[in-house]
């Protein structure tokens, strides 16, 4: 089988290798080279089996378009979509192979993560995820300034750092969107470089995520009734690319009708509907309270 993989960007180059690694035909193909023209042409011309969607987000409805009219099954890198007319769209083209789709939602394969997952958090009353990064020091050999992550649509912690949201969205499933603040920057119109969604219903809880921290941090921290379960993601020693292949595995198995992993959250296409949303929710209702200056990041 051949795998098309379209974007060859960091995340694109890793799943175009792990999926050589597990033993399949991998084409890659450059947006830069080829334009979305050449990427659609190169779907519609056949002999997939499936295409890995590794693009900025803005292109992506097209792509999937393209992908589900020949019957292909997508796994697209997060987030979705972050306009509630793109992901109600994506979700309507993708309808007849959604089933055999996926989102890259990797951490919830992380084993902390599924320990939670497996946990019975019905006492809970608060919750907090955290992530926080220095953007200039973490990603090796990229720039904000001239990458996605700098641009008002599509760009953003918010978006970029969604795996939070997705952590909160599927351990506390009646969580109620609440207010969305976010810190901005004097050379960045738009994008937000730290922001604080809040949410309400049966739990108090946040999720803050920031591109300014000196110290890396990733936290989660479960207040109950019964107990109090607080967690340092980053303090687990574990291989992050065992993540991506679990991933990659399950969305192989997927496509050829085998048995998938017993991940308790398979982040499937047709069954991530609820946390996508809830992105594109807190993306359209971000207050930017504040601007930062200087050159950071």
């Amino acid at each position: 089988m051949t795998i098309l993989v379209v974007g060859t960007g960091s995340i694109g180059t890793r799943h175009a290798a792990n999926l050589e690694g597990l033993g399949r035909r991998v084409e890659p193909l450059s947006m830069r080279a080829a334009g979305l023209a050449g990427a659609l042409a190169r779907i519609a011309a056949g002999g997939l089996a499936g295409v890995v969607v590794a693009t900025e987000t803005p292109v992506r409805l097209a792509l999937i378009a393209a992908a589900a009219g020949q019957g292909l099954p997508v796994y697209v890198e997060k987030p979705l979509a972050f306009r509630a007319a793109e992901l109600a769209a994506i979700e309507r083209v993708a309808a007849p192979v959604a089933a055999r789709s996926m989102l890259g939602l990797m951490m919830r394969y992380h084993p902390t993560f599924r320990e939670l997952a497996q946990a019975d958090l019905g006492d809970t009353y608060r919750f907090s995820f955290d992530i926080g990064h220095d953007v200039t020091q973490w990603r090796a050999n990229w720039r904000f300034a001239t990458s996605y992550a700098a641009r008002a649509d599509g760009g953003g912690v918010l978006l970029d750092l969604c795996h939070e949201m997705d952590m909160a969205t599927c351990l506390f499933p009646a969580a109620v969107l609440g207010a969305v603040e976010s810190l901005g920057h004097a050379r960045y119109p738009g994008v937000d470089m730290a922001t604080r969604i809040s949410f309400g219903g049966a739990a108090l809880g946040t999720v803050s995520m920031d591109y300014l921290s000196p110290v890396s941090t990733r936290r989660i921290d479960i207040a109950g009734t019964g107990a109090r379960r607080v967690v340092d993601l980053l303090a687990v020693t574990i291989d992050r690319n065992q993540m991506f292949l679990a991933a990659l595995r399950d969305w192989l198995a997927l496509i050829e009708g085998h048995a998938v992993s017993g991940v308790e959250h398979l982040p499937r296409l047709d069954r991530v509907g609820r946390s996508t949303r809830m992105v594109a929710e807190a993306w359209a209702a971000r207050q930017f309270v504040g601007a930062l200056t200087g050159d950071r990041p």
